[in-house]
């Protein structure tokens, strides 16, 4: 069987005011697409979400989108104490992921 490699990941905006979650097969790839504004009438667009402050990776795509509808579930507080866990300062991870 191939080892796949999925990831959920949260994005914020400069202020640390918006939180958004999504999934994807290359996080590399999607943050560029995001921070190029991919979608210009998308979400993180509007509130400026490009960056990364938590990320999480998965073999197989299910549980990655189970883990990405459970976040979306959970309050601000919840989903605050998620990103400290192992982001206490809420560093901005973009360059860790996007590769140059």
């Amino acid at each position: 069987m191939n080892y796949h490699n999925y990831a959920i990941y949260i994005l914020t905006n400069k202020a640390r005011t918006v939180l958004y979650i999504g999934v994807t097969n290359d996080l590399s790839i999607r943050l560029q697409q995001h921070i190029e504004g991919y979608n210009a009438f998308s979400f993180t667009s509007k509130y400026n979400c490009f960056y990364l402050v938590h990320f999480e990776h998965f073999q197989y795509v299910d549980d990655a989108i189970a883990r990405e509808k459970e976040l979306k579930g959970w309050s601000r507080e919840k989903k605050n104490s998620l990103i400290e866990t192992d982001n206490k300062d809420w560093r901005f991870l973009n360059d860790e992921v996007i590769q140059k």
